[in-house]
C-alpha cells in the first residue's frame, strides 16, 4: 500500500510538484497534503501575507462580462460562467481572464489545445465546492461522468490566477459504507473544511485508501486562518485550540514529543503525522493528527468519553500551518489500515469550503 506523505502545498509555491495539467494552479490551500498533479506558479498566486480583502470576494461582487458584439463566443467570462464557457468552447474568453503571470506560463494556443482535449466527451460540469481563503476564491467542478474535475482560482476581481484539470477515480463503492458508530465533531466552535469530500478535487486524501475519507480542518475569520505574522504558529487561530474525543473509546497510541514547525511553512517529513492520538471506538479507530507538542492530555490505555479534551491543535509533522487531520479507520496503524467514511452526528456531510460546528 502506498504511504501518503501528509505533504502540504503552501500557497505561492513554497512546495511545488510539476505535472502535465492545464496551465498553472495557484494553490491557496493549506492542510496536510494534496497537489500531486498540480503545477504552482510563484508569480501567479495570491500570497497570504499580502492577499486582498476576502470581503470583496468575487461571489459578492462579480466583474461584469463584456459581450463581444462581433463574436459573443469569445467574450471574457466570470467565475460563475467558467463551466458554461468551457462547454461552449469559449476558450478565448477564458484565456482573456487569465492573469498576466498565468499567461506567461501557457500560451493561448496551448491552452486551447489542452482544453479541447480535456473537454472531449464532457456533457456537463457540476459545482463541487467553493472555498474562500486568503483573499482568493477556489471553485471546483466535476464532469457528468465523474471522471474529470477542474479547479479555478480567482482573485477578487474575477481574474483567473490558475486552473487545474484532473482525471478522477470513479466513485468508490466504499463511499456509502459508513462507520457503525456516530461521531461528533472533534472540536468546539466553527471550523473551515480545507480538505473533505468524495473526490480528489475537494479531498486530496481520496486517492489513498488509507486516508480516503480523512478531513483537514482550520479555524478561519473572514477567509483568513491567521492574523499577524504568518510565520509564527501563534498567529493561527487554530493553534492551541482544544481537540476533543469524537466518541467514547480507549486510547491506543499517543505521540506527544514532535516539535511544532517554525517558521510556518517548514515541514517535518520524517514524522508525517506529527503528534497524534489514536482512539479505539470498538474496532473503529479515530486519528487526530498534527497536534501541538506536549499538549496531549491522555496516554495509552486511558478511557475517554465523547467531548473529553485529549490535546490541542498544532503544526507538527508534515504540515504547513496549524490544523487538525481527522479520520476513522479499521485498524490502529494509519498506513496499513483502510479509512472508513464517517457517519457524523446530525447527518452532516462536510465538504471542502464549508464552515461547520457551532458559534462560540
Amino acid at each position: 500500500m502506498k504511504k501518503p506523505s501528509f505533504k502540504m502545498i503552501k500557497q505561492g509555491g513554497t512546495s511545488v510538484k510539476i505535472a502535465a495539467a492545464i496551465g498553472t494552479l495557484a494553490v491557496i490551500l493549506t492542510a496536510c497534503g494534496g497537489g500531486d498533479t498540480a503545477a504552482t506558479s510563484n508569480s501567479g498566486a495570491t500570497n497570504s501575507a499580502g492577499a486582498a480583502n476576502p470581503a470583496e470576494s468575487v461571489a459578492s461582487n462579480p466583474p461584469a462580462a463584456t459581450e463581444s458584439a462581433a463574436n459573443p463566443s469569445e467574450a471574457p467570462v466570470t467565475p460563475e460562467q467558467l463551466p458554461e464557457a468551457l462547454l461552449a468552447g469559449n476558450y478565448k474568453g477564458i484565456y482573456e481572464r487569465f492573469s498576466a503571470p498565468f499567461k506567461e506560463q501557457i500560451s493561448e494556443a496551448d491552452f486551447i489545445k489542452m482544453a479541447e482535449s480535456f473537454m472531449s466527451g464532457v456533457k456537463s460540469l457540476e459545482k463541487s465546492s467553493i472555498l474562500n481563503k486568503s483573499g482568493a476564491e477556489q471553485r471546483t467542478w466535476v464532469s457528468d461522468s465523474g471522471n474529470k474535475g477542474i479547479v479555478g482560482i480567482f482573485d477578487t476581481e474575477g481574474t483567473i490566477l490558475g486552473l487545474q484539470v484532473k482525471e478522477l477515480t470513479p466513485a468508490s463503492e466504499t463511499d456509502s459504507i459508513l462507520t457503525k458508530n456516530s461521531y461528533s465533531l472533534p472540536f468546539r466552535g466553527e471550523w473551515l473544511v480545507i480538505w473533505g469530500g468524495n473526490n480528489a478535487m475537494v479531498n486530496y486524501h481520496y486517492e489513498y485508501e488509507s486516508q480516503r475519507y480523512a478531513y483537514d480542518f482550520v479555524k478561519a475569520k473572514d477567509g483568513y486562518s491567521y492574523e499577524g505574522d504568518p510565520l509564527k504558529n501563534e498567529s493561527y487561530f487554530a493553534f492551541g485550540e482544544d481537540i476533543i474525543a469524537p466518541a467514547d473509546g480507549t486510547v491506543v497510541s499517543v505521540v506527544n514529543d514532535i516539535a511544532d514547525n517554525e517558521p510556518v511553512g517548514v515541514m517535518n517529513e520524517k514524522a508525517p503525522a506529527g503528534n497524534v492520538v489514536v482512539i479505539d471506538h470498538g474496532g473503529e479507530y479515530s486519528y487526530l493528527a498534527h497536534m501541538k507538542k506536549g499538549s496531549a492530555t491522555v496516554k495509552p490505555g486511558d478511557k475517554v468519553s465523547k467531548g473529553d479534551v485529549i490535546g490541542q491543535t498544532g503544526n507538527s509533522g508534515n504540515s504547513s500551518e496549524a490544523h487538525l487531520h481527522f479520520q476513522l479507520s479499521d485498524g490502529k496503524d494509519l498506513f496499513t489500515s483502510l479509512a472508513i467514511a464517517v457517519k457524523w452526528e446530525g447527518g452532516i456531510k462536510p465538504v471542502q469550503g464549508e464552515t461547520i460546528g457551532t458559534a462560540e
